[in-house]
């Protein structure tokens, strides 16, 4: 049976899925918390995870980004109120396979959730048309030249900066050493040219990114 982990802050809502979906997938648990939710999806292993987009401590787009580079077997599908497209994009650059609206009935969402796991991507018909449209024209995104500056692996160390992450607690949540986190720190406050960690605070917040 699939296993589906769910994530949401809203926990009135995120109950009500749990009771919908339990008959038809194992739940292998939920979470209200970002940060939480990343690590209980790395030890459990879901084979989908359902994750609202917009949540304090930075989203959908985190939990995914996160869990995908230590758990790139993850399927994400996103489960939101918004349609807007500049929320779809990002779910899916970060490597979601799929976005439905909060609108949708349970046994759509039940056909949703298996069809990701099966490897399909799966959209609400009201975002399928834009979504096909802009990916086959290549349509850019906003750009940032001072994130897209960092590496992958700088641009993780710099959002566990901005939510106020210890040195030591960075190298254990990513299996590095003190040191390393000291020179990605190093590289990423020259790159930005900001001087200390309140800075990089105040710059990554100011893009929505942590």
């Amino acid at each position: 049976m699939t296993s589906v982990f769910l994530v949401d802050d809203h926990r009135i809502f995120l109950t009500g899925v749990r009771s919908e979906l339990e008959d038809a997938f194992e739940i292998a648990g939920s979470s209200f918390d970002v940060d939480d939710a990343v690590d209980q999806i790395r030890t459990l292993r879901p084979d989908v995870v359902l994750v609202d987009v917009h949540m304090p401590g930075g989203g959908g787009v985190t939990v995914v980004t996160n869990v995908l580079e230590t758990n790139p077997d993850t399927s994400f599908l996103a489960l939101s109120v918004s349609d807007s497209p500049e929320d779809v994009i990002a779910m899916i650059r970060a490597g979601a396979r799929g976005y439905v609206t909060k609108s949708i009935g349970p046994d759509e969402l039940t056909d949703a959730i298996t069809r990701i796991a099966a490897g399909d991507a799966v959209f609400s018909p009201s975002l399928a048309g834009f979504v096909l449209d802009a990916f086959a024209s290549s349509m850019p995104v906003q750009e940032d030249p001072e994130l897209d500056s960092l590496t992958p692996r700088e641009q993780e160390v710099m959002r566990q900066i901005a939510r106020g992450y210890a040195y030591k607690q960075i190298a254990t949540r990513l299996s590095i050493s003190v040191k390393t986190v000291e020179t990605h720190v190093s590289s990423v406050l020259r790159k930005l040219q900001v001087s200390n960690r309140h800075e990089l605070a105040r710059w990554a917040s100011d893009r929505r990114i942590v």
